[in-house]
């Protein structure tokens, strides 16, 4: 009986078993953009004829998708020194399980996703027990955009054979340090590729139970427990100020885990907010729905681009990390939101630490939703953003390009070498 993790159209001729995936990631994106990719290596290996097993360390998208998960790593994710002690124990528990599987059933090829400390970490193991094996970084650590700590880009291109950038200034920042680099384009254009904003936006509200003529706004402000303490506080009194000031309005709140749902139920009565919590399934149905979304920073934002909703960026971090991280560590970055960063232009507002407050992401977005032309302008950014993403297909081309590497002879060896990214990202898939 074949596992059901194995895609087995045939092996390919002198293959002793299905080619291995390993992939490590972490955070509630790392998982999605996973699983986005572990469906693509599971049509390409159809495509192929071949036999492909994935397993990962990652959470429920890339099961869902067809990984066989190692280990859940979404749970102890976190920003911050301080924020990350709490899940010390268990990420090294994780780390151990990993390696236990790595030992057990070497990988033909490994994927790594964003999460750079673990991701470093698991990528210097596999250097040392298996030289051989070819390393691919897809979504490297955003470094091009806040490289404060010396030879943090050293690291990630010591466990990089291959990085596949997203944006086309994380292609341009790793090649030029030496990086053998493809841009492939967003992800997300996959998911997004035939989607309708009008169209979608009235469905969601059908199957929501919500009227056309409603004033919806969705606040997203957590896919880490920690920002259920540092973010959804702000973010529900910027919400509750706008309340006073339209008493019609009616708020969605998406829980990014199921873990999150009482907090979130619980936080929406504390500040007398006229809403619903909304689960995980429902998320996207529930950012369509909106008039507006009050966002915290993070890989949803360009989610909420795509389904062009006018949006207001927000984040916050424990004090004493971001004291150290603005003056130990000399933090800067211009934008946070990545619907800002593709062209370094504010196409949203985004409130950031000591500028979030409720006042000013209030007031922001209420004149978002007093002003239609504020909300187009919004809008139109979205679609000038969207063409410096790349081309649909993104997945594909990764993953045709991971077998690649897992299936040659000598597998390492073709993975070095310069390569002309500005290329890849329109690559036919």
């Amino acid at each position: 009986m074949q596992h059901p993790n194995v895609v087995n159209a045939h092996s390919p001729a002198g293959s002793s078993g299905p080619v291995r995936i390993f992939i490590h990631t972490g955070e509630v994106s790392g998982d999605m953009q996973g699983g986005l990719l572990v469906e693509a290596l599971m049509r390409q290996a159809v495509k192929r004829g071949m036999a492909v097993e994935v397993t990962a360390m990652g959470g429920s998208h890339m099961g869902a998708a067809g990984a066989k998960l190692v280990g859940n790593t979404v749970a102890v994710s976190s920003i911050g020194f301080f924020e990350a002690l709490p899940h010390l124990r268990a990420a090294l528990k994780l780390n151990r399980q990993a390696r236990q599987h790595l030992k057990k059933s070497p990988p033909d090829a490994v994927v790594l996703i964003d999460y750079m400390g673990p991701n470093v970490a698991i990528g210097n193991f596999i250097r040392r027990q298996f030289p051989k094996v070819p390393i691919t970084y897809y979504i490297a650590p955003h470094l091009w955009v806040w490289a404060t700590i010396p030879g943090d880009t050293a690291k990630v291109l010591s466990v990089s054979d291959r990085i596949f950038a997203i944006f086309p200034e994380e292609a341009r920042y790793y090649q030029d340090r030496g990086a053998h680099v493809s841009w492939v384009g967003h992800p997300l254009l996959d998911r997004f590729r035939d989607y309708e904003p009008r169209l979608e936006k009235q469905t969601a509200r059908q199957t929501l139970g919500l009227a056309t003529a409603d004033l919806v706004v969705t606040l997203l402000p957590a896919s880490r427990r920690q920002e259920l303490t540092y973010v959804l506080p702000t973010m529900f009194a910027a919400a509750q100020i706008l309340q006073n000031k339209l008493p019609q309005l009616k708020f969605l709140v998406p829980a990014a885990r199921d873990a999150f749902c009482d907090t979130l139920e619980t936080a929406l009565q504390a500040y007398g907010l006229n809403g619903q919590v909304v689960s995980d399934d429902n998320r996207l149905l529930a950012i369509s729905a909106a008039d507006l979304a009050i966002t915290k920073s993070g890989t949803t934002n360009l989610e909420i681009a795509l389904m062009e909703v006018p949006q207001v960026v927000m984040y916050r971090l424990n004090r004493i990390t971001a004291w150290l991280a603005e003056f130990v560590l000399k933090f800067s970055a211009k934008y946070v939101s990545p619907v800002n960063l593709v062209d370094m232009e504010p196409i949203v507002p985004e409130f950031v630490q000591w500028e979030a407050t409720p006042a000013a992401i209030s007031q922001a977005a209420l004149n978002l939703l007093n002003d239609p032309d504020q909300r187009q302008k919004i809008v139109e950014g979205y679609r000038t953003m969207r063409q410096h993403l790349g081309t649909v297909g993104v997945c594909d081309r990764t993953a045709a390009e991971i077998l690649d590497l897992a299936t040659s002879k000598g597998n390492r060896s073709t993975a070095n070498g310069p390569e002309d990214y500005a290329q890849s990202g329109t690559r036919a898939g």
